[in-house]
């Protein structure tokens, strides 16, 4: 009582460091890793410095984590800021936007769109994919590539490819008509397009590689080519989108699905919680763009729809409440589902 010093915190003991960096984590973790060469002391390393910190792994695979931002959303904000501050500035100037497109559900009218997580919209989807693409091109870090997926030694078509097909940035509507034309063609699924996204992105981390002007047709051919093998139950032979392109091989399209595999490492395992979180950043994109999904006034048809799919919710979820209940006594009666017919005008 009364001594200045205690037995747990000294007037010499040394201030707490600052918070590490990842990289300096992941350096450090490398180094550690490494065996003395005093065989006199043991060494043992802390449980903390034998793990890659979360947060590298975060940051360096947004395609494999949940919590993890898009890549293709991070690069779309500059343009957003843009288009903010430009409408922020005709809006100050009186200069009118146009007329208003956005529409409204009301007391009489209630309007709600077809694109679901589950279910999204087909055309809707790819407008937002192709778009994500068309920022992944057009602020790329660099122009770093593979011969597997120039377009130059490896060509689509017979067409000469222009001189300078590597430095004119392609628009968000070529974008559009080309995944649009092998959607349509091989009757691709909108799920399909997300995790074409998916690997695309994946692609780009895992081999530190760029999409540009001289090899976003390969890259997305592939990745749709890889998609719609994963994802979709009768999946679409790489002969089929020789007759999509014409002018392609099947020795090319196995090629390049061998060397797209390898660059993932194989890994082409899709999360529920990946695939989630891709879908609603890319409604974000589309709410950012001012691209709208389409809607539709609520009949009664589709409210029978809504209802029958709400119905089978609710009884696989009082299953799941009854076996709760079965097993906890003291809970009884707690957890009940209530059903109320719809009211259809």
């Amino acid at each position: 009582m009364g001594n200045k010093v205690s037995c747990c915190v000294s007037p010499e003991s040394s201030p707490k460091l600052p918070s590490r960096q990842p990289a300096e984590r992941l350096e450090e973790f490398q180094t550690s890793t490494e065996v003395s060469d005093d065989n006199t002391v043991p060494y043992l390393q802390h449980i903390s410095d034998r793990e890659v910190p979360d947060e590298l792994a975060l940051e360096s695979n947004p395609s494999d984590h949940a919590r993890a931002s898009t890549i293709f959303l991070s690069k779309s904000q500059t343009d957003v800021r843009d288009k903010r501050k430009s409408n922020h500035i005709n809006h100050i100037s009186h200069v009118s936007p146009g007329p208003m497109s956005k529409k409204y559900s009301s007391c009489s009218t209630i309007f709600i769109d077809d694109n679901t997580v589950s279910q999204p919209n087909l055309k809707s989807t790819i407008k937002c994919v192709t778009l994500a693409i068309y920022y992944h091109i057009k602020n790329r870090d660099s122009g770093r590539s593979l011969d597997i997926f120039d377009e130059k030694l490896h060509p689509l078509s017979r067409e000469p490819v222009p001189d300078d097909y590597s430095r004119v940035d392609p628009e968000h509507k070529l974008i559009y008509r080309f995944v649009r034309t092998l959607f349509s063609a091989a009757q691709l699924t909108a799920e399909c397009a997300i995790v074409t996204l998916v690997y695309l992105e994946r692609l780009l981390t895992y081999a530190e590689l760029d999409i540009c002007p001289a090899n976003w047709k390969r890259i997305v051919l592939g990745a749709i080519l890889l998609a719609s093998k994963v994802w979709d139950d009768q999946a679409v032979w790489n002969v089929d989108y020789c007759q999509i392109l014409k002018d392609i091989t099947v020795e090319d399209m196995n090629e390049m699905e061998r060397h797209f595999l390898e660059l993932l490492q194989f890994n082409i395992n899709v999360p529920a919680s990946v695939y989630a979180k891709y879908y609603f950043d890319l409604r974000q994109l589309a709410d950012d763009n001012n691209l709208s999904f389409p809607l539709e006034p609520l009949n009664n048809q589709r409210a029978q729809k809504l209802e029958a799919i709400s119905r089978l919710c609710e009884d696989k979820y009082k299953d799941l409440s009854q076996t709760a209940m079965r097993r906890s006594c003291s809970a009884d009666n707690l957890i009940g589902i209530r059903r109320s017919n719809a009211v259809l005008s």
